[in-house]
Parts: structure tokens; sequence; C-alpha cells
């Protein structure tokens, strides 16, 4: 039976009614989103339209997920509130901090030693507080949430920009900052603005080569890593229908590579048949008796461009195999066209690592159709050429996957089994030699390849592909490998070529798991106590943020004027980083220790205008801080692009930032900014970044009628005794007004509850 049953059942029993109200009220038909979105209203049934991209809606999500380098923070934060235990379903998995390096029981163990204090942390407040705490070796906690919680129709937040990953068995699961699940956790409303509507139409069916994660590659070259800002993908379409369950959450994992709020599919015959192979027939039950509510109507299928914002048709019959990259995911190219691309970039043609795995691509449908490459190449005397890293999903998958000889198959061929977890994706990876900071390639079935995003090395050139791909690449040890058309030499000199990948949607004899690894929570917490060292350098109680004084911020210095591409790992990395995500005082000392300046072209190096001498952004932004003026930075297009974690927003608050200006931002940043008290702006006129000077003093004037929709003045004191005026827009609403005041949302959730 599934968890939180009963939660499931009270939520089809209201949306029908709940749907209905808003068809009523709308006068149309729904679609898929639609109806999600106006059955989680927090008041009830629908009494307004919402507009799209304009008006901000209070919701009731049914659960939230947390993975463990988030959740410390989020529950660091929770602790403040006043609460007793979670107002709804919670869980909290230990899947980042673990680093791969010598193969998975060395690795786990090794992480259960050195990151001891965080899991005995996290498995106390998650019992005292009513949250299911998923120990390290677990899995991935956007696998073990597909595998375990999510359910057609529901609402999801989770503190990881991955979280959209449920999508695949259509949720609305939003990745959202800490404070965010803090609210939602203590039985507040989550504000979100009304989506606007992509609509994806999917015809044909994928053969061959092609793979699910190929749909996205594609729709991701389409609209770039900010075309889906402010948006939800809805896939549809007889090709949606063909597509398995987890590779419909693959396509969805990657739609927070486009800026989307999240993607979705509509319930089906796949849905179904997952949720029954992981003991779930009783939501399947559920869901197959108001199945008209969890789909879109047929009408709005039958002429999307009516209801949709805007529309995509891909025909998946011919679609091809791509490669996206490299430092970006939404670089698309196919894989026939790499040859010709790599040698006019001058990419490394020889391929070092191939890495299967991530939360994107780790199910067990992925392994076989992975395994049936390496299988076959070595039927046909081929040897893999490059290093091959595999990192199951779960638990359940590796038990099952081992139960059923794909591992023997990777084993076999020199790959190396991480522990079911994040790793090398996230940059916890000790790659040997990545120190050395050598030009190379590799690819991989991961969703993110920003610059040291997965070894640390600013000259790894990583490429995206599905997980068959990443395999026939890793055997031929090239980039512009094409197994479609290329053959390859044998052991016996033979010319011979990879057989088609073949994958099995669910394991045959049934999922099977001796330790999932679950931990329940407590029934009655109230005496279990939550230990946290006051020297600890991993964990660090809060401290709250003070409140605005009620006047204008004047005197600020410029702390960085951040130039091109500023995604949440140059603002906050993680790799090394991780280990301080409970210790806001220590990880504060990597605050934008990545960004470039544009001054100078150079990381981490800005000039302390107390000094006049180039030092690092940390130690500057302390200077200002001590020396009571504060400071604040400066952003290009997107800025905050990226990852969930609020560290990006709540670094710059502790030490002493108290606004950003930037062109534009990436939706989940941009909120955490709020939360946590940072103004955050962006520039009336585009090309005003361009008159921030480097030796710079900063006003920023009309906070005292700081309202919605009101722009306030920003005054460029120059160094040679000129300024420049300009104006400042911003996307605060009323309730936003009140957490900038309060100094913090998380102020006035403490004050609620006082």
């Amino acid at each position: 039976m599934a968890f939180d049953i009963e939660m499931i059942k009270a939520h089809y029993k209201r949306m029908p009614e709940r749907v209905e109200a808003a068809k009523k009220l709308l006068g149309r038909p729904l679609t898929l989103t639609e109806k999600i979105l106006y059955s989680h209203l927090d008041g009830g049934i629908v009494k307004q339209e919402y507009m799209r991209t304009k008006d901000y809606v209070n919701f009731n999500p049914d659960r939230v997920a947390m993975q463990d380098a988030t959740a410390q923070m989020a529950l660091l934060q929770f602790m403040q509130a006043g609460k007793s235990k979670v107002a709804v379903p919670s869980t909290a998995h230990a899947d980042h901090l673990i680093q791969a390096k010598d193969g998975a029981k060395a690795d786990l163990n090794n992480a259960n030693m050195t990151n001891k204090e965080v899991f005995d942390f996290l498995a106390s407040v998650s019992s005292k507080y009513g949250i299911g705490f998923w120990k390290p070796g677990a899995g991935i906690i956007h696998q073990v949430v597909l595998e375990n919680y999510a359910f057609p129709g529901g609402m999801m937040i989770g503190t990881d920009s991955h979280t959209v990953n449920a999508g695949g068995l259509g949720m609305i699961a939003v990745g959202v900052g800490g404070a965010d699940a803090v609210d939602v956790m203590a039985g507040m409303p989550w504000e979100l603005k009304m989506p606007k509507l992509i609509g994806v139409k999917l015809t044909g069916r994928l053969n061959g080569w092609t793979a699910p994660k190929d749909i996205i590659l594609k729709v991701a070259g389409i609209l770039t890593v900010k075309g889906g800002t402010g948006a939800v993908v809805e896939y549809f379409g007889d090709g949606a229908k063909s597509l398995s369950a987890t590779g419909k959450g693959t396509i969805c994992n990657m739609g927070a590579e486009i800026g989307a709020t999240t993607s979705t599919f509509g319930y089906d015959e796949s849905m179904a048949r997952y949720l029954k192979a992981t003991d779930r027939h009783d939501v399947a039950e559920l869901a197959n008796g108001v199945s008209e509510y969890l789909t879109g109507d047929a009408e709005v299928y039958a002429n999307p461009e009516k209801y949709f914002d805007e529309l995509i048709e891909i025909d998946l019959s011919t679609l091809s195999p791509h490669l996206n990259g490299p430092f970006t995911p939404d670089r698309a190219t196919e894989v026939a066209d790499m040859r010709k691309e790599a040698k006019e970039n001058a990419w490394p043609i020889d391929i070092e690592w191939a890495l299967i795995g991530s939360c994107t691509n780790s199910s067990y449908e992925d392994l076989t159709r992975a395994a049936s490459i390496v299988k076959d190449a070595k039927d046909k005397g081929l040897a893999i050429k490059s290093n091959l890293g595999i990192n199951p999903g779960s638990e359940q998958v590796r038990y099952t996957a081992e139960r059923d000889g794909l591992i023997d198959i990777f084993d076999s061929a020199g790959a190396k089994i991480f522990t079911n977890a994040c790793g090398p994706c996230i940059g916890q990876w000790a790659r040997p030699g990545a120190e050395k900071e050598e030009v190379n390639s590799i690819v991989h079935s991961f969703n993110r390849n920003f610059k040291k995003r997965a070894d640390g090395n600013p000259n790894t050139n990583a490429f995206v592909a599905s997980p068959e791909m990443v395999a026939a690449i890793a055997i031929a040890g090239r980039l512009d490998f094409n197994p479609i058309t290329d053959k390859l030499i044998n052991d016996n000199g033979e010319e011979v070529m990879l057989a088609e990948p073949k994958g099995i949607e669910l394991p045959p004899l049934g999922f099977d798991v001796k330790d999932n690894g679950y931990q329940a929570p407590a029934e009655d917490g109230s005496d279990i106590e939550v230990v946290v060292k006051p020297d600890s350098n991993r964990l660090q109680l809060l401290e709250p943020f003070k409140a605005w004084d009620g006047n204008d911020i004047k005197g600020m210095k410029l702390l960085i004027k951040a130039k091109g591409k500023c995604t949440t790992d140059h603002i906050s990395m993680a790799g090394p980083w991780l280990r301080f995500r409970g210790h806001l005082e220590n990880i504060s000392q990597n605050l934008l220790i990545g960004a470039v300046n544009y001054f100078n072209d150079e990381s981490n190096s800005v000039k302390n205008q107390l000094t006049g001498e180039y030092i690092g952004v940390p130690a500057a932004a302390a200077a200002y801080k001590e020396a009571g003026m504060g400071s604040i930075i400066v952003g290009d297009e997107n800025y905050g692009e990226g990852s969930s974690r609020e560290h990006a927003a709540m670094e710059p608050r502790f030490l002493g930032v108290k606004a950003v200006i930037v062109r534009s931002y990436a939706r989940i940043h941009e909120t955490n900014l709020k939360k946590q008290g940072v103004l955050a702006l962006t520039f009336a006129n585009r090309e005003d970044y361009d008159k921030v000077r480097e030796d710079d003093t900063i006003d920023i004037a009309g906070l005292e009628n700081f309202a919605p929709g009101v722009p306030l003045k920003i005054v460029l004191n120059h160094k040679d005794g000129s300024k420049d005026e300009i104006m400042a827009n911003h996307t605060y609403n009323e309730s936003q007004v009140g957490w900038f005041k309060a100094g913090s949302a998380l102020n006035l959730i403490k004050a609620a509850n006082a």
C-alpha cells in the first residue's frame, strides 16, 4: 500500500468538484496543469480567474520533499517556526553528501563517517517533527519520490530544482527554496505566480537509438535555458502515451534546464503500470476512478493553439539522438552532426569518462537499455575504451538490477558501480587528475554540464546524452562516434556495428529490495532532543535576520558586477562546499567565488573600496558589513539559473548584501532572495547595467513607498563625484513586501506562531 493513502483519497474525492467549478467559472475546457492548480487553491473552490504571468496565487501542496544538502537549512529554519510537527507529509533524503570515488561500499562507509553529525541531525530532527527519513544509500531523492510518493494529479514542492521529476507520474512538482518548504510544513499556503502554459505535442514513436532523453534535449535546444521561465510545460499526444513513466520523468526532470516552473504529463496506462509495479495498486485504482480529471480535456489537445501560450510539436518517429553541450545544457547537437561540430569547435574527441545515472536517468529501464549495449559490445569482442561509472537511482533499482544480472554486465565490462546517490552529477566526484585542470571531454546522462559542475575542472567539456548513447560512446571512446552509422574494430580485427538498445520498462519478476533505507518518524517526537553542538563546523543554529529599519538604503558599496552567466553554482558552489550546507557562517565563505568580475575578467577577485586592493568576494562583503555600510550585487541575464539552493540567497544576506539588481532572474533564485529579505530588483532599462562602475557607492531611494508595481530609484554615486540615477523594477506583491519589512519570510511565520 502507498504512503499517505488517506491524503491521496481525500484529494481525489474533492478534485472533481473543484475542477468542474473552475471549468464553469472560466467557461472553457482545461489543461491538465489548470486542473491540478485549481484543485489545490488555498481557498478551496475557485472564486475568480487567475491571469497567467500576472496574478500571485496561494496553493496548498500535498507534500514536501527535501534532499540532505538543502534539508539542513530548511529544517534549521523550521525549528524556529514554533511548530511541533509538520502540517503535510514530508520527507528528507540523504543523497547529496556521498562522494563518488572508490565504489559503492567504500564510498558509502566513508560518507557515513565523514557526515555522521549531519546524518544524525537529519535523522533526529525528522523523527521529532514527523518527517520520513531516507538514509544514505537509499537512493536519489527524485527516484525515491517517483517510486514511493508521486501520484497523478498531486502537487508537491521540494528543496531541489529537479523535484520536477515527479511530473513523470502526472504531478505538478516544483523546486523551491527551503523557506518555501518551511511555509508549507508550518501549515502556511505556498505562493506562486500563475504560470503561462507551454504545450508540447508529441506524435509518432521513438525508435532505434532515440530515447526519452532526446526529447528534452531537443526541447532545450528550442527553448534555451530560460525559454521556460515562468511556465509549466505540458506534454500530450499519442507520442506522450507511448512513453514509460520513468521516461516521462526524465523529460520532466530536465525541464529545470529550460527554466520551467515544472513539466507534466496526463495520466495514462504507463503510469498505472508503474504504480502497480511499485506496490501502489491502491493509488492506480483511485486514479482510474477520476482519470478524466488527471489529464487535459479532449478539446484542449484537439486544438492546443487555443489553450496554450506557446506550442511545440515533435514527431518522435523522426527525432534523432542528441548530445548537448559543452558548458550549457541547451547547446543541442544531433549525434550525426557531432563530428563536424567537434572539429569546428576544437572539442577534445577522446572521451575519458562516461557516466550513467543521476536523478534524470537511473531507472530500471535506463539501466537495461545501457546494459544491452554493453552486453552486445562484449559479445562482439569490443572492449570499453573509456572509464564507465554507474549510479543506480535507488536501492530498490540497484537490488533488482543485481538480481536480474544487469550489475554483472557492467561489472564484467570494468565499470565502476557507485553508491545509489547523486555523485558526479552534483560535483561529488573525486575524479583522479581533475586538479590538473587539463582540457578533456566526458559524456554523461545527467542534466547539467556547467563549468566545474561534475569534477571541479573548468576545462572539462561535458556532454549530456541518453544512457544508451553514453554507453555506446564509452565503448568507442570517441565523442564523434555515431552508432547508427559507424563501425568499430573488435578484438579479432573485424568490423562490427552495435545493435540498437533494448530496454525493459519494468522488471518481469517485479521490483525487490532487502532494505530500502526508510526510517519512519516517531509517533510522538516531543521527547526527542535535536543536538547541534555550539562548536560544530557543519551545523549552526540560525539567528533571525534583522527587520528593515524603515529608511532608504544608502552608502552601499558595489560588491561585484557579475559578467555573463551567473548560476547558483557560481554564487554558492557545491562539490566540497556541500559539507557546510548546515552552517551559514562557514558556507558563506564561498559567496560568488565562481562569478566573473566584469572589471577584470577574474573570479573571486574584486576591489575592496575601503583599501583599494583586490580580494576575494566573501572577504570584501565581510569588510563592508563590518564597516556598517552593506553592499549590493549587480548581475546580467537569468541571474541565479540552476539549482534551487537558497544558500545562494542566505549567504549574501548573512554577509550584509542589501540588494541584488540584474537584467533578469531565474524564478527560484528571485523568490529565494525575497524570502531572505534581500531586495531583488531588475534594471528598468537593461542598458543601465553598463552604467555601474567599479568604485560606485550606491543608494536605493523610495522605500518608504515600497509597493507592488512601483519602481525604486537607484543612485550610482561615482568616485569622480558624478552620479547616475536609474530606475529599478521589481515583482513584489503585498505579502512579499511584508517579507522585506520583517527581515525575512520566516520572521513573519515565527511571529504568527508566537
